[in-house]
């Protein structure tokens, strides 16, 4: 099966809602949630960025509620979700005892965002950091140490325990 001919798991339930394997989501364009970021930005200066992680939390939260598993099979899980849900293409680069480390090409939040001097990527930030915490079993923080807003050839996050 090509890439372009995986069956859709989103439903429609018709009632205006959608669903992915049982959870509610809304179908949003990356040009609509980066305009959201750079008004933040503009608002809060340096602080859009821990705004922004914190709803990447949130979000990455919930979705972990539905997954069940050792932390090794989550992780897998919700890397693949965040593909098939079109946040890019995830990969786990390292999972260990105190360091989850994951690279995303075709960020649509860094393609959306355009050229950027520091990493842009909060969102997809705030759900690895909460996945981290999962895996690890203890209070992590994630940092994009590479953006393909900065010209890297892809986004990489490492969350480390607190």
């Amino acid at each position: 099966m090509t890439a372009d001919r995986v069956p859709s798991r989103v439903d429609a339930d018709g009632r205006g809602g959608l669903t992915y394997r049982g959870s509610r989501y809304l179908l949003v364009r990356p040009e609509t949630l980066v305009a959201l970021q750079k008004a933040v930005e503009a608002a809060l200066g340096e602080r859009a960025p821990a705004c922004l992680v914190a709803g990447g939390r949130a979000g990455g939260g919930a979705a972990l509620q539905t997954l069940a598993g050792s932390p090794e099979e989550t992780v897998a899980r919700l890397l693949a979700m965040g593909g098939e849900i079109g946040w890019g293409a995830f990969a786990l680069e390292r999972l260990g005892p105190d360091e989850l480390v994951v690279t995303v090409r075709n960020s649509p939040f860094a393609r959306a965002y355009g050229v950027a001097v520091t990493p842009v990527c909060h969102l997809t930030r705030g759900v690895l950091e909460r996945l981290a915490e999962l895996a690890l079993g203890a209070s992590a923080v994630a940092t994009e140490t590479a953006c393909a807003a900065t010209g890297a050839p892809a986004c990489r996050f490492v969350a480390r325990l607190r």
